[in-house]
């Protein structure tokens, strides 16, 4: 079956937990390991085979299309907010139509991580089943995961199925922002903004809602202290010179 070559990268919005570093610019263009945040999805996602980056806009919108200009691996593409934003479902809804009805990748702006054996996204290409699956989440240890202060997102079992935590219960994986979905996920959306866990309810209710396990470390680049602490996670990283 053939893997995705289209993406969608989250870049609209405020970043208002990141202040003061988004004071001047938005949260994409914050830098981590000498890059911009969304040159870290632009690369991996490249990497990955993707040909066209679909990218939302609001806060200081100018400021990322002039940084992604100069740009000529992939293609990119603007879905305007600048009337308001549309939340994680809502945003995806408004730029379907770019995805020529295929499946494709959705990728946060504001999520780095360290692989381990394999690299994710390949790895989400080899498990994606379109007949099986309306979306394939990436799921990430909480053991291992920088940055990221909830209690966890879903249940995982053995065959990847999602479901949601139970109450009193604490999900041992966090999604960090990476999924391949098909279009028909996003069919009859609720009007305006909406957030993409009403269509992970629905997917779940069908069983058509899975994951795969990130095999690394997972840093949520959230505040300005956890860029410091994703700046020095990735220093240690870096072969001595």
């Amino acid at each position: 079956m053939s893997s995705p070559t289209r993406a969608m990268i989250m870049a609209a919005g405020l970043g208002t937990r990141m202040r003061p570093l988004t004071n001047d610019r938005p949260k994409p263009l914050v830098a981590v390991g000498g890059k911009a945040l969304i040159d870290h999805a632009i690369d991996r996602l490249a990497a990955a085979g993707v040909t066209l980056v679909v990218v939302n806009l609001h806060y200081k919108a100018e400021m990322i299309k002039a940084h992604l200009a100069g740009r000529k691996d992939v293609e990119i593409l603007y879905s305007d907010e600048s009337d308001g934003m549309l939340g994680t479902g809502g945003g995806v809804a408004k730029a379907l139509s770019n995805f020529g009805g295929e499946p494709f990748f959705i990728h946060n702006s504001d999520t780095i991580w360290v692989d381990g054996y394999g690299a994710a996204l390949e790895r989400m290409k080899a498990r994606w089943d379109p007949e099986r699956m309306d979306g394939l989440l990436l799921m990430a240890p909480m053991v291992t995961a920088m940055g990221y202060e909830g209690v966890g997102d879903f249940m995982m079992d053995s065959t990847g199925l999602l479901s949601r935590v139970p109450q009193g219960r604490v999900s041992p994986f966090a999604f960090p922002g990476v999924q391949i979905v098909h279009p028909r996920l996003f069919e009859n959306p609720p009007s305006g903004g909406f957030s993409t866990n009403v269509l992970w309810d629905r997917a779940i209710e069908k069983e058509r809602l899975f994951g795969v396990r990130l095999d690394g470390v997972w840093i949520h680049v959230g505040t300005p202290q956890a860029v410091d602490e994703a700046e020095e996670f990735l220093a240690d990283l870096a072969p001595a010179a």
